[in-house]
């Protein structure tokens, strides 16, 4: 009876992008990417990997971001200047951003239409084109104020994750 080898899908992953998987780039990776599509801060992606008891920096959260985004397996939003998060949906698209409480979502891409993007200054090529909405819930008639809701590419709740092996 053969054994058959354990797949992983973080570390796979990091190697197609030529990334080593070192223990801090798989337990970061898994936390990433093993779930549904998310939206992520280096703070809020730091405090879920102490709480699943992977022992890193902020500053290695930071580096590992940074280095995940060059190899193109996350994609940067920033909302303003001193704020971006980290989206695991790498291809083109739009987002909700609350300016209360920080949620970023996904705009379906069929609700964005552009009629005409202006030409680029001489000398340069438009390499995409990003839109931001700034939203904030305004108080229902119950004095309540809306949310946007949890979908697939919000930031929702943290996904299950595997434990990382030690190298």
């Amino acid at each position: 009876m053969a054994i058959e080898p354990t797949f992983d899908v973080t570390i796979t992953k990091l190697r197609a992008a030529g990334l080593r998987p070192t223990r801090p780039r798989v337990g970061l990776g898994r936390l990433l990417f093993e779930g549904p599509p998310r939206h992520v801060s280096a703070e809020q992606l730091y405090q879920e990997a102490r709480s699943r008891r992977l022992f890193v920096s902020l500053a290695t959260v930071y580096n590992t971001l940074h280095q995940f985004v060059a190899a193109g397996l996350l994609r940067r939003v920033v909302v303003h200047t001193g704020q971006t998060f980290f989206d695991t949906k790498v291809d083109d698209h739009h987002h909700f951003y609350d300016e209360r409480t920080g949620f970023v979502r996904d705009i379906d891409e069929r609700e964005i239409a552009f009629a005409r993007l202006p030409a680029p200054p001489p000398g340069y090529a438009i390499t995409g084109v990003e839109v931001i909405v700034r939203v904030e819930a305004q108080p229902a008639v119950d004095g309540k104020r809306a949310e946007l809701p949890s979908v697939e590419g919000g930031a929702g709740e943290p996904a299950p994750v595997s434990p990382v092996p030690r190298s």
